[in-house]
């Protein structure tokens, strides 16, 4: 596929590209960030990317881990964008999809509605970061390069590639909301949805912010970390050289305990953790928890410019509000610490609102190539959006902060 002295190319696994390539599309378009960090903070930190998940790093991890791949319904068809030199200046990570697991973005009722029409739902594409319901780019663009141009060449790229492997659709979700209209331009349908973020309002303290709370909240949250801790459980934050191999083996087992319950079958391997350990130890933060000197429960966390995206966490022991300590609380600690702007703590969640994390609009677009399907998809996210755009503003309204706290919404 060409346009305009640029040419697409589709490739079947990440690792076909050279990752100072395909790094170089994640970058921010304005300068190359590096993040200042106070003398206590951990010291084998050094530049990130703008955002963990589109690194070349990450993908690759899952695809050389078995986490995705066809036996898993996540086949990789990544586009990239070469102009006249050959050079890469734009990449869309992209799927090929037997199914709608492991989104955040649900479709199914969609997918079952096709189906008893008598299409064929799958396949479908999925411009996404596997298992992360975190927000990033999609349409990726090297740094100097006509950002409309690469992107409008992969738009019409996956429209492309759709028809081209009978696909009855493209969803590129979890994107920014620049991206996503952008993309309703280029006629995606449009589609929002909620998760709960903590910004940093250059708190000196976790007692600083909680100054910020009523007083009700806030002897809330110092009742629920005391309780977490009293069984006599210690917190630690395990960084750069700190992730071991056996430190790997224990989080594993707190992910598949968990995630067994949860998902029925966990998505990532226990080679994923190895790889992304060892790739990415510097943007990566587990924090875990310790009783009668054996590990009990963790978190994943990965760093990005400015913000700590929570993952997914594991337990083989339950104590109350050991959940919320070693997920909610440590990671605003950590923000503090470093001075990042914020924490994205995944999907869903209300609880979060009382522990001080803030309803934020996500986004996603759509093209849907059958016309009678897209008018009942476009009809359907109409109403969709007002509601979502409705029980943002109410949940803002239960926020726990003083009154008088006026806080810049995200």
């Amino acid at each position: 596929m060409t346009a305009d002295n640029l040419c697409l190319r589709v490739i079947s696994s990440i690792g076909d590209i050279h990752s100072a390539d395909w790094n170089a599309c994640t970058l921010s378009q304005d300068l190359h960030l590096k993040l200042e960090y106070p003398e206590a903070a951990l010291s084998d930190f050094g530049a990130f990317f703008n955002n963990p998940f589109i690194t070349h790093e990450f993908l690759n991890s899952l695809e050389l881990s078995s986490s995705v791949g066809r036996h898993a319904g996540w086949e990789p068809r990544h586009l990239v964008v070469e102009n006249a030199k050959g050079e890469i200046v734009g990449a869309a990570p992209c799927y090929l999809k037997s199914h709608s697991r492991g989104e955040y973005v649900f479709d199914r009722a969609w997918a079952e509605a096709y189906e008893r029409a008598g299409g064929s739902y799958y396949p479908k594409l999925q411009v996404a970061v596997p298992f992360t319901p975190a927000t990033g780019p999609r349409l990726l663009v090297r740094p100097g390069a006509q950002v409309d141009t690469v992107r409008t060449t992969l738009a019409a790229g996956l429209a492309a590639l759709c028809g081209e492997l009978e696909a009855s659709s493209v969803h590129v979700t979890f994107l920014p909301e620049a991206e996503a209209r952008f993309l309703a331009d280029q006629g995606f349908l449009l589609r929002t949805d909620q998760q709960f973020h903590w910004e940093n309002a250059d708190y000196a303290s976790f007692e600083d912010f909680l100054s910020a709370l009523a007083a009700r909240k806030r002897k809330a949250i110092h009742r629920e970390r005391k309780e977490a801790l009293e069984a006599g459980v210690t917190v630690h934050w395990l960084a750069g050289s700190d992730l071991t191999e056996d430190v790997w083996d224990v989080f594993f087992d707190f992910y598949m305990e968990t995630g067994s319950r949860k998902w029925g079958r966990p998505y990532l391997t226990r080679e994923f953790y190895s790889l992304v350990g060892e790739r990415m130890r510097d943007r990566i933060l587990l924090v875990m928890a310790k009783r009668a000197g054996r590990w009990i429960a963790g978190a994943i966390n990965f760093i990005g410019a400015g913000t700590l995206y929570g993952r997914h966490w594991g337990a083989i022991e339950h104590h109350p509000f050991l959940h919320f300590e070693v997920c909610y609380y440590q990671a605003i600690d950590f923000a503090i610490a470093l001075r990042l702007a914020r924490v994205e703590a995944g999907a869903q969640g209300e609880h979060k609102l009382a522990r001080g994390y803030l309803p934020v609009t996500t986004y996603s677009a759509h093209f849907i190539a059958d016309p009678a399907l897209r008018r009942a998809v476009a009809d359907y996210l109409q109403h969709e959006r007002a509601y979502v755009a409705a029980a943002g503003a109410e949940l803002a309204a239960l926020a726990p902060f003083r009154k008088d706290i006026t806080l810049d919404q995200p």
